[in-house]
């Protein structure tokens, strides 16, 4: 069963397998991607990163690439029901076919590519999901080399890649990076509450970049009494 919910002004379609979750939002505030710049968002799904991006000023252009087509569906609806077609552009496609992928998006194009990839392990993580599910949360069609190589092969030198993942999954990020020229640049990990264990990676590298790793100081969701804190009201546009 579909669903349209509002971001700020825009509205966005979802249904029981395909949803959007904070960590996206979070990405996606966290990528800040210029007016100027050519985008391509990978695992795109019901495209929340891409609409996000045109809440207040849109990139230039922005691909949104999913494998999934009840999720690409939904994109090209938002896409439509929100006037944005000369600026987002809904991607039907595997991201380890690059033979194909390249048919759809230029090689070496792209200024900034993001994803939220699938974050588990094919034999790992909650069982009780719908096959839907299962693709966009275990690495079933695609694992975290084929996402950076996929991303590799559509930044420009001096682009960036900005993605998220799970904390524990850091070291395995950055070597894979490192393996196709891209640098690590920034980390964020992000907290429920202050003094617990971070849930989330926010990740920032550069392609042809120099060795050199900011680590940004923490983003805190909750305060102590439960309520959101300041800085994510305003990353949802809620201050």
């Amino acid at each position: 069963m579909e669903e349209k919910f509002q971001l700020g002004s825009v509205d966005i379609y979802v249904n029981e397998n395909h949803r959007c979750g904070t960590d996206a939002v979070l990405l996606a505030d966290f990528a800040s991607p210029y007016p100027s710049e050519t985008v391509c968002d990978l695992c795109t799904g019901c495209g929340i990163i891409p609409l996000f991006f045109c809440k207040d000023k849109p990139p230039k252009k922005v691909y949104g690439v999913e494998l999934q087509r009840e999720a690409a569906e939904l994109f090209r609806k938002s896409v439509s029901e929100n006037g944005f077609e000369n600026i987002l552009f809904p991607v039907e496609a595997d991201l380890t076919d690059i033979k194909t992928l390249l048919k759809h998006i230029p090689r070496s194009a792209i200024d900034t590519v993001t994803v939220n990839p699938p974050y588990y392990k094919e034999n790992s993580g909650k069982t009780r999901l719908t096959e839907a599910q299962r693709i966009a949360r275990h690495e079933i069609a695609c694992n975290l080399g084929q996402v950076i190589e996929a991303a590799d092969v559509l930044l420009k030198y001096g682009g960036s890649l900005k993605m998220c993942h799970l904390p524990e999954r850091t070291a395995e990020i950055f070597f894979l990076m490192q393996k196709r020229n891209i640098q690590p640049k920034k980390l964020t990990l992000v907290y429920n509450k202050a003094g617990e264990k971070p849930w989330l990676a926010l990740i920032s590298g550069k392609k042809g970049g120099k060795a050199g790793l900011d680590i940004d100081k923490p983003l805190i969701m909750r305060k102590e009494n439960g309520e959101y804190t300041e800085r994510l009201l305003k990353i949802y546009g809620m201050e």
